[in-house]
Formats: structure tokens, C-alpha cells, sequence
């Protein structure tokens, strides 16, 4: 732990932030090298001053830094700084990126990385089609980034760990402190898949103005960021706007116009933001060095056209009709001109092979299990 002391001195130098810090990290190497250098040598660092020069030569090693190292040693999580080869390659381009982050599991450097984020109250739509996306996206080797909230963010960390792949994610409190804590489970098997990390000391509580702050590590670390159903006001644009300032692709899944949560969905497409339907949609706007996991076999459709081969032709005719969003049962009796009581029989046919899924209300969907059958 000798090496990392350097790094946790250096970022609780008053006035030095991530931007000076990384200037100070790309001009000396090392957080160890930065209280090494000369005032004279620190003064050509742009946005130094003889003040932040003078705080570095008199500042002292917090008191409280020994019991956060001991509890990472205790807990068995890794401390990854800027200068690390896992540290992410794409993070430690944009401005002002952590000095080094807190990781339960292994934290790879590699850049396939994808970010997929939207609302934490989403519709069994979102849900369904995060993880058929996720799904798909991993089986072709792309590392899933999300935030591991409610919704879409654990539908994408779902999907990933569905097909076996890899998935991060990036907290907005400290590692002890898993938010929501319906997701500790969840925590534990990304961390056996991939990495859970955070830029917080492992104690923080998820407070509110810490979830924009981690928004950025999420795009930054990422090729690109996917946002599958958001309104207007959510923190999921936030991450879109972040990825656009990096230099990233940005992506949106449509929505029902009828719906306001995919309101601020519908926005990003308006402003240019790519169109997914699959992932291929996804895998075309990427580096050429991706392209060649792109298989179209992967898709969605593939796997809706395997399940139908299973089913008669009634089955199959009633299956056609349900669509992603819940449908009531009233209206498929009009849409497909079926009996009612035939239709449920039928219904709950599919409902057994996991086809279907019925919510309150007699309304049906495609269920978010299909990927099982």
C-alpha cells in the first residue's frame, strides 16, 4: 500500500481537483513524483499557482487515510490509479478523470467497453429490452457499463451476467455502502463478472449530488453510452451529454410515443443520437476492431423466429400480436378477431412455455424470461 499513500495525499490537497490533478499526473508520472518536484518545476503545470504550490509542499497525510487503506486491505478490494494498466484506457482521456478508484473484482484496461443507462421506474418494455440488448451485446464481447440502480441499469448488468459476459458498475456511494440495497446479491455476482467501482471513499452514502459526479466515469470509460428509456429531466441524459462532451457515440431505444418515460429517449434520437433496434445498430457506429464480433445471428429477431418454430399455428398467431408493451386482452380479442375464451386458453399456454407474461388487470406482454425458452 506504500505506493497508493502518494495518490490519496495528492487528491486531498486542498484546491488540487481531478483536472490539476491529471495535469500534475501527465507532466510528473506519479502522485509520488508531484511532492517530489521543485515549486519551480510545479509552476510550469498549467493552473498552478504559488498558492496550490505552497499547499502541496506543507500538506500532511490525512489521519483518517490509514483506516481507509486498512479496511480496503480487510475487505479485499483493490485501490486502481491513474498510471495502472487497469485503469480504464478511455476514462484517463477525458479532463478530469478520478486519480484512482476503489474495485471489488477485476478492473480490465481494455476499451470494449458500452455503457447502457435510463430510469429506475421503467416499464417491463425497458426492462425486456435491456436485457435482450445486454444480452446480445455481451455474447459479442462488449464489457456492459451501468450505474446499478433500480430499472434499466440492473436490467443491463442482468443481461450481461445472462450471457456469461462481463459488466461494471459504477457506484455513487462508497463500496460499503451498496445502493439500493436490494442489490447487494447483485453486487456480489458483478464483481465475480467483472468490477464494481467508485470513485468514493468506501463509507459514502449514496447521497444525491454524488450520482452526476459518477455519471461521468460511466461514459468515460466507454466507447459509447446506450439510453433505453428516460424522460426529459432524467440523469440518464446527463450521461448522454457527458458522452457527446467526451467524444463518444451516444445511442437511444425508441419508446411508445405515448409514453413519457421515453420522452427524453425520443429527444437524443431528435438530436442525432443513433437509433437501436438491435445490436448490430450498436456495433456498426463502433471501432473497426469491434465490427468483427459482429454477428447478425445475435439479434433479437433470431431468437423470437427460434421460439415460434415450437408453436402451433394459433399459438404462433397470438404470440405475433403481443407487442412489448402490455396489451389488455379486449383489444387482442379485436386485433386478432379470437373468441375470448379461446384466446385465454391460449394465452395461458404461452404464459406456461414462458413466452408470456400477464400483469394485473388482464393485460399481456412478451415476457421478459423469453430469452429461457
Amino acid at each position: 500500500m506504500d505506493s497508493i499513500r502518494p495518490w490519496f495525499n495528492l487528491k486531498s490537497v486542498p484546491g488540487v481537483g481531478n483536472l490539476l490533478g491529471k495535469r500534475l499526473i501527465d507532466r510528473f508520472k506519479s502522485a509520488e513524483y508531484v511532492f517530489q518536484a521543485s515549486s519551480e518545476e510545479l509552476l510550469h503545470v498549467e493552473g498552478m499557482t504559488e498558492r496550490l504550490v505552497a499547499a502541496i509542499k506543507k500538506h500532511k497525510m490525512p489521519a483518517n487515510v490509514e483506516a481507509e487503506l486498512a479496511l480496503v486491505a480487510q475487505k479485499g478490494y483493490q485501490i486502481v490509479t491513474l498510471t495502472d494498466s487497469n485503469y480504464p484506457r478511455l476514462l484517463r482521456e477525458i479532463p478530469d478523470p478520478p486519480p484512482f478508484l476503489y474495485v471489488y473484482g477485476q478492473l480490465e484496461g481494455s476499451s470494449g467497453k458500452l455503457a447502457v443507462v435510463g430510469s429506475r421506474n421503467a416499464t417491463q418494455y425497458g426492462i425486456t429490452t435491456t436485457k435482450d440488448l445486454c444480452e446480445n451485446l455481451a455474447s459479442l464481447n462488449l464489457t456492459i457499463v451501468s450505474g446499478m440502480a433500480r430499472g434499466i441499469d440492473s436490467a443491463a448488468h442482468e443481461g450481461a451476467l445472462t450471457a456469461k459476459g462481463k459488466t461494471v458498475a459504477v457506484l455513487g456511494s462508497g463500496l460499503e455502502q451498496v445502493y439500493p440495497p436490494e442489490n447487494l446479491k447483485l453486487f456480489h455476482r458483478i464483481a465475480q463478472n467483472g468490477a464494481v467501482v467508485s470513485e468514493f471513499p468506501l463509507l459514502t452514502k449514496p447521497e444525491a449530488h454524488n450520482f452526476p459526479i459518477r455519471n461521468r466515469i460511466i461514459s468515460g470509460m466507454s466507447l459509447g453510452t446506450v439510453v433505453v428509456e428516460a424522460t426529459k429531466k432524467s440523469g440518464s441524459l446527463i450521461t448522454a451529454r457527458l458522452a457527446a462532451e467526451q467524444n463518444r457515440e451516444v445511442f437511444a431505444v425508441p419508446g411508445s410515443i405515448q409514453s413519457f418515460k421515453s420522452t427524453g429517449t425520443h429527444t437524443l434520437i431528435k438530436q442525432g443520437a443513433k437509433l437501436v433496434e438491435h445490436a448490430q445498430d450498436i456495433i456498426e457506429e463502433l471501432p473497426l476492431f469491434l465490427q468483427d464480433h459482429g454477428h447478425p445471428e445475435n439479434t433479437p429477431t433470431h431468437h423470437i423466429n427460434e421460439k415460434l418454430t415450437g408453436l402451433n399455428a394459433e399459438e404462433a398467431r397470438v404470440y405475433e400480436a403481443l407487442e412489448p408493451y402490455p396489451i389488455h386482452i379486449d383489444e387482442l380479442v379485436r386485433k386478432i378477431s379470437v373468441e375470448p375464451g379461446k384466446l385465454s386458453s391460449i394465452l395461458l399456454i404461452l404464459e406456461l412455455k414462458g413466452l408470456v407474461q400477464q400483469s394485473p388487470g388482464k393485460f399481456f406482454t412478451m415476457s421478459e424470461k423469453q430469452d429461457q425458452c
